[in-house]
């Protein structure tokens, strides 16, 4: 897979968005099965070691969003992707109806609570993005956030301002060191009904269907033009979103998996360098410890032991 063919997927600054344009089915990048789990370990290996000088460096930290219509495969693509990933340098969040105590703060302020470190990877299984998109699509939910104008969601003004809100914070976030990454996984209305149907058809995949699905499916072309609009506004040069086609599972994993790791190999990150002051200190805690090691095996410094197999 070639390291330029993900800027297909990206959506230009400012740019108006038809997403009846955008295909969600593109020639694969792999040949077979067994080809994409071999470029996906490829990308996992990678995104581990540049997860790994990420950790060590603690400068820098990086947020991946992903929004999607039901059953596009975001939570297949997060477990698949990140399965090579430290738990100690990853964050995964998935947010839910908000509490009362959420509705009684500003809309972004439940999700910066969950805002990555520096050093961690941070991912937003939907996010404050669900401010310009379900609520949108269902206005009524303002009113639980008990706003001062009632009637705000019904002009443009107001959806056009949460635009503002949402460029600024992510610029804020990008000045303090965190690196901003949105995937829409773009489905079609045709492939989101047969997945249905197999959640139906499967019994193991039953949990994941309700009827709310099919109730959300009914305004699907309304969510499309909340995405369309929300696109436009908020893609931005250090905050862009990807349109990442989501009818092929596999491909949709593995463009997602090059983007982060060419934003990773980016950063052109090193590992901490050690001053020769501190250096010493440590020369002088390895003399220590051989000393140790001479005075309990009578004088002789012990061989230094084999790693198991396993271990290694």
């Amino acid at each position: 897979m070639k390291k330029t063919a993900t800027s297909a997927f990206r959506v230009p600054p400012g740019q108006k968005v038809h997403l009846a344009k955008w295909p969600t089915l593109v020639k694969p990048v792999y040949d077979s099965a067994e080809h994409y789990q071999s470029l996906l370990q490829t990308h996992v290996a990678k995104m581990s070691r540049l997860q790994s000088l990420l950790y060590a460096r603690d400068r820098e930290a990086i947020l991946l969003i992903f929004q999607a219509m039901d059953a596009a495969g975001k939570d297949g693509a997060i477990k698949h992707i990140m399965s090579g990933i430290n738990p100690q340098g990853c964050q995964v969040y998935s947010f839910k109806h908000p509490s009362a105590q959420e509705l009684d703060h500003d809309f972004l302020w439940r999700t910066t609570q969950a805002l990555p470190e520096r050093g961690r990877i941070g991912i937003f299984n939907r996010s404050y993005y669900e401010e310009v998109l379900i609520v949108r699509v269902h206005p009524e939910i303002l009113a639980a956030q008990r706003l001062p104008d009632e009637r705000a969601g019904q002009r443009q003004a107001f959806w056009d301002a949460r635009f503002t809100s949402i460029n600024d914070m992510e610029q804020h976030l990008h000045r303090s060191g965190t690196r901003v990454l949105k995937f829409f996984l773009h489905l079609s209305k045709d492939e989101q009904r047969r997945r249905f149907i197999d959640r139906i058809d499967n019994p193991a995949k039953n949990w994941k269907f309700s009827q709310a699905d099919v109730e959300e499916r009914r305004h699907w072309d309304a969510y499309m033009s909340a995405y369309e609009d929300c696109l436009r506004h908020t893609s931005t040069a250090q905050a862009p979103w990807y349109v990442i086609p989501a009818d092929d599972k596999l491909n949709a994993r593995l463009i997602i998996s090059q983007v982060i790791v060419e934003t990773l190999e980016g950063l052109k990150m090193r590992y901490p360098e050690t001053s020769e002051q501190r250096r010493a200190e440590l020369l002088a805690i390895r003399d220590g410890l051989e000393q140790e090691g001479r005075v309990s095996t009578g004088g002789k410094a012990p061989k230094p032991s084999k790693p198991s197999k396993k271990a290694r």
